[in-house]
Formats: C-alpha cells, sequence, structure tokens
C-alpha cells in the first residue's frame, strides 16, 4: 500500500489535483500495481480525504503546543505505532510543525494502515500524505527530516 502511496504524492502534486479516487485506480492498475495494494490504497486514500475535508486547520498554525498539555496515547496507538513512531509524532508536536488536529489525522491514518506495527518510514509516508491532502507543505526542515534516509547518520 505504502508503494501506491508514494507514487500517489510523486504523482500529483496537490491532493485537489489527484484524480477521483475510481480514475486513479485505473491509472495504478495501468502502472502495474496489484490490485489487492491498490484497493487497500484507495480505501485509505478515501478516508484521509474524509479527514481533510472535515478538519479545519488554524492559519495561521498555532504556536507549539503548552508545556502543560499532553496526548495520551490509548493502548491500541502504543501497540500499533510502537516507541519509534510515537516519538516521531511527538518531535513534530513538540516542534510546533503539526498543529493537533493534522497530528489527529496522522494518527487516524496511522491506525488504518493495515498489517502489524507501523514502521518510521512508513509514519513519514503518512504525514507527508497528510501535509499533502491538506494542502500545505511541509517545512523545508521538516521535509528533509520526512524524506531523509536515516540509515546512514551516526548518534551523537
Amino acid at each position: 500500500m505504502f508503494e501506491v502511496l508514494v507514487f500517489v504524492y510523486e504523482n500529483y502534486w496537490r491532493g485537489d489535483a489527484c484524480p477521483e479516487l475510481h480514475q486513479l485506480g485505473r491509472k495504478l492498475s495501468a502502472h502495474g500495481f496489484e490490485p489487492e495494494e491498490i484497493q487497500q490504497a484507495l480505501t485509505w486514500l478515501d478516508g484521509l480525504n474524509f479527514a481533510a475535508q472535515s478538519t479545519q486547520l488554524p492559519d495561521p498554525a498555532p504556536a507549539a503546543p503548552s508545556q502543560h498539555s499532553m496526548r495520551v496515547y490509548s493502548v491500541a496507538e502504543q501497540d500499533h505505532l510502537g516507541a519509534q513512531c510515537l516519538g516521531f509524532v511527538s518531535f513534530l508536536d513538540s516542534a510546533g510543525v503539526m498543529p493537533p488536529a493534522m497530528r489527529e489525522i496522522v494518527l487516524d491514518r496511522a491506525m488504518a494502515a493495515p498489517g502489524g506495527p507501523v514502521s518510521l518510514d512508513d509514519l513519514k509516508i503518512i504525514v507527508l500524505m497528510v501535509y499533502w491532502s491538506m494542502g500545505r507543505e511541509p517545512d523545508a526542515l521538516v521535509l528533509d527530516e520526512l524524506c531523509d534516509d536515516t540509515a546512514d547518520r551516526l548518534p551523537h
């Protein structure tokens, strides 16, 4: 499913430039994606479209959350996302680059991802897709963090 989402992100610059889901399904099939992958991605994108259209983001984006606010994760979220993904969401949250409403869409879409625990690379695709669907561009440093391969990084 995530390969399909990356294809959609790379080929349709903004969410509003993406064709309707049934037409997108035909295009994905023509590009050789497997029917099951396409169906999972279209279902996931349909949920993303619904969440994006139902959410109003403040403009300009709010500052970082108060020191006294805290997002509590359910056991299901902890199991499905794991410490690495939750740490990344917390990083984006504390850096003030992802408004709380957008964070909730990211968490919703991560929970809707099929299969076992979501990997950090898959979560980064989800975050990109949420920005994409909302018609917003992530900050350049955030985009670098989302697209950078961290395998070669050395911890300091």
